[in-house]
């Protein structure tokens, strides 16, 4: 049983480590979750508390799996750990049945598995968490019931100033399609299935079958002709079809235009400001950090754009009163949300790659951008 023990808690620590680090380092993405949930189950009302839940499930996820992995606390690391999937575990096989949100959200963007393998996650999870608890009393930590409290409280702290950090600025780990270096061009585009096609032809005379490949039979002899006949084809899947891995992306203009390829395949440097709502973004770092900056870009000659999910009527009315000279064009507000964790945020683009991302409070200079 010791080393069973030992697996178990292994296992359920650093489940729970990770999941709470990669929330931790993404509070923004996980509150996003959060409200997923709220909307399906129609409690709309507790939206304004996705952030604050966030945060703290990230936490207490992150202290129970330290816990239970180097022994610290260990009657209240099992019992939480135990509560936790007691009450998740049941949780989980609703979502996987009535399927209200296709992602959990479990382990962030970091790992993105459907609700019933969450679920069978859960019961592996679950069972380890009963096997740590049964054996709760045997597991002592190499040190002092007061380091335990240091221990607790540094983990807690530290934890909670990583979330704030990430919440400030950007994660510190980007898992999502728009991280710097991916080439968005090669994103917004699914896979094309490849495919070998051959042709089944029957011999009228013999009966025979014979097979050829679509690019290859002698369809121009009048002889052959005469004889074969087409009855089947076969299809051999070389590459299957897959959808683009950023799908819900566009630029598009007050009348309708879309201008994705036109911006995203631009030669050169291409300056995006990202503010997914207009009503709720930072209009100080629009006036002491992105109106200069915009300046000395459309000075030197480089394109400098502001993408928003806000109504167009939204949109006049936020550059009427900001004096805005560069443009702004409509896009998926969820997207927006996706591609930078600010509201608003800067991306550097060059010929569709991703150079840089800023969250508003960290924009640089535009000598520090382009050097």
């Amino acid at each position: 049983m010791k080393y069973i023990v030992w697996l178990s808690r292994i296992l359920f620590g650093g489940i729970f480590i990770f999941s709470g680090f990669v929330k931790a380092i993404d509070p923004l993405g996980s509150a996003y979750k959060f409200q997923d949930y709220f909307l399906a189950f129609g409690i709309e009302w507790m939206v304004f508390l996705a952030l604050p839940l966030a945060i703290l499930l990230s936490t207490l996820e992150f202290i129970i799996g330290v816990g239970i992995l180097f022994g610290i606390k260990m009657r209240w690391s099992a019992w939480g750990g135990l509560l936790f999937m007691a009450f998740f575990t049941p949780l989980t096989l609703y979502i996987a049945i009535t399927d209200p949100v296709p992602d959990c959200g479990c382990f962030g963007d970091a790992i993105i598995i459907s609700n019933w393998e969450t679920f069978y996650k859960n019961v592996i999870i679950l069972g380890a968490g009963i096997i740590v608890f049964i054996y709760r009393n045997k597991i002592k930590p190499p040190w002092s019931k007061t380091i335990d409290h240091v221990l607790i409280i540094l983990i807690a702290a530290g934890i909670l100033w990583l979330s704030a950090y990430c919440l400030r600025n950007l994660p510190i780990i980007d898992f999502r399609p728009w991280k710097v270096g991916n080439d968005v061009t090669k994103l917004v585009m699914p896979a094309e299935e490849i495919a070998e096609i051959y042709l089944l032809f029957e011999n009228q005379e013999t009966g025979e079958i014979k097979e050829y490949p679509s690019n290859d039979f002698p369809w121009d002899d009048p002889e052959w002709t005469e004889v074969w006949q087409f009855k089947d084809q076969r299809r051999e899947i070389i590459q299957p079809y897959q959808d683009a891995e950023i799908d819900d992306f566009y630029i598009e203009d007050e009348f309708g235009n879309d201008l994705t390829d036109f911006f995203i395949t631009k030669p050169g440097y291409l300056f995006i400001i990202v503010a997914p709502d207009l009503h709720r973004t930072n209009t100080k770092a629009f006036e002491q950090k992105i109106g200069p900056l915009a300046r000395e870009a459309e000075k030197h000659g480089y394109p400098f754009i502001v993408l928003t999910g806000s109504a167009f009527e939204v949109i006049e009315e936020f550059r009427h009163a900001y004096q805005t000279t560069y443009p702004f064009y409509l896009s998926d507000e969820i997207e927006l949300k996706t591609i930078i964790r600010s509201n608003p945020g800067l991306v550097l683009m060059k010929e569709g790659v991703v150079k840089g991302k800023w969250a508003h409070r960290n924009i640089p200079p535009f000598d520090e951008i382009i050097r």
